[in-house]
């Protein structure tokens, strides 16, 4: 039978037997069935993880969730929608905005089914504003037994869960009547940036920046609340900077360096040269943009206060180690939650992400960064590339032992356990 790929195209499996479950009632009978063949089972959404988290392994049932994704019912007086688990995020703003609701934070794609979004710990940028788990109040859980699950401990620890306690089959969230972002992007000089980063990252609703390799220039956004219309990009501008500028150039610049890399840093200096862009769109909108060019990714969670000291040692890293690094490093700031393995936990993050085009190597790169994380406790994105296991997790964890106990009651035979799971669950 054919093979599963990711999207990265970096991990692939060739389970055994794959379902396509109509409807998340239908989840029960499928893990009781895999369970009774004496079969393990492992979900994959959208398929937008880096790490083999959502590998199957051979004696595998793979549970594909794309048949379970509708919207079950949205309450606006409340603000809640309850969905099934296989719902895109693309497809949930649509009927949310619709419905005059909103998320009120997201990432900055939204290809990733809810299920597997939350489960990663997948976030957006705000750093009065957790990631897309926080803003789950509900879900059911299909356990290895086959019962579904929905009581308060099951949710608090399930919203982060990497797919090992159980199948979540239904998420209810908290949303925000809908809104409108005023966007500003613009380059900034990297070296002031990091002088005055309390001040962007306080004085904005949602702040980011992308700090170009062998530069001193980073690519700002500033997204704020405003009841301010509709305007200043067009359709066709739009399509200039998002679509062609940084889809179809970038695409062809990464192209390019991997062709020949000791051009990149001169290919680098391009990149701040779009200037300031300024408009007002609906927040999903804004947040989310198109990612056309392929990459294989990782990103760490670090206390915010150390973000300035990570940022000024990951750029000493890059000029000093050789590589020639085509993708800009994206950081962004998030508030701490009390989700069990959240890489929020405890207290507010910056997020650091790095990137490397697809078909260049990134070993040696990713290495080197993870050293600097892991210097300042830092937390590895679970859907994203690392080289962490559980021995070494469980320290900066403080509820780690809270989520084992869970994972033991629901999932006592490792039912959903995979190469992934026992690597860094243990």
């Amino acid at each position: 039978m054919p093979g599963w790929s990711n999207w990265a195209g970096n991990q692939q499996c060739a389970p055994a037997w794959v379902e396509h479950p109509a409807g998340a009632a239908a989840l029960p009978d499928v893990v009781k069935a895999a369970v009774a063949a004496g079969r393990r089972v492992k979900v994959v959404g959208s398929g937008h993880s880096f790490t083999d988290i959502a590998v199957a392994p051979p004696d595998a049932v793979q549970v594909v969730l794309d048949r379970c994704d509708s919207v079950l019912s949205i309450d606006r007086e409340q603000g809640l929608v309850t969905v099934e688990a296989g719902i895109t995020i693309a497809a949930l703003n649509d009927a949310l905005a619709a419905a005059g609701l909103a998320l009120p934070n997201l990432g900055d794609i939204a290809y990733q089914t809810i299920a597997g979004a939350i489960s990663t710990a997948t976030h957006g940028t705000g750093v009065r504003l957790g990631g897309l788990a926080t803003q789950v109040v509900g879900l059911e859980l299909v356990a290895a037994d086959g019962s579904v699950l929905s009581d308060a401990e099951t949710v608090a620890v399930g919203r982060v869960g990497l797919g090992a306690l159980g199948v979540i089959s239904k998420v209810t969230l908290q949303c925000v009547p809908a809104f409108r972002l005023h966007a500003v992007e613009e380059p900034m000089r990297f070296s002031s940036l990091l002088d005055g980063l309390d001040r962007h990252v306080d004085g904005n609703d949602h702040f980011e920046l992308f700090y170009v390799p062998h530069t001193d220039w980073a690519l700002t956004k500033r997204n704020n609340r405003t009841d301010e219309p509709v305007g200043g990009m067009s359709r066709w501008r739009f399509l200039r900077d998002k679509v062609l500028m940084e889809n179809v150039a970038f695409g062809a610049v990464c192209r390019l360096g991997r062709l020949r890399p000791s051009w990149i840093p001169r290919l680098n200096t391009a990149l701040p040269s779009s200037g300031r862009v300024e408009y007002v769109k609906p927040s999903h909108e804004v947040f989310a943009s198109p990612r056309w060019v392929r990459f294989t990714e990782m990103e760490y969670s670090v206390p915010r206060e150390a973000a300035v000291e990570v940022l000024q040692r990951l750029r000493s890293y890059i000029d000093s180690s050789g590589l020639r690094v085509s993708f800009p490093v994206e950081v962004r700031f998030t508030a701490g939650d009390d989700i069990p393995l959240s890489t929020a936990y405890g207290g507010a993050r910056c997020y650091v992400a790095v990137h490397v085009f697809k078909g260049m190597p990134w070993e040696q790169y990713f290495r080197g960064v993870e050293a600097i994380m892991r210097s300042v406790d830092g937390r590895p994105h679970w859907g994203k590339l690392h080289y962490r296991t559980a021995e070494d997790l469980a320290p900066v964890y403080p509820e780690w032992q809270r989520f084992q106990v869970l994972r033991k009651r629901l999932d006592p035979d490792g039912v959903f356990s995979n190469a992934y799971v026992e690597r860094v669950l243990g």
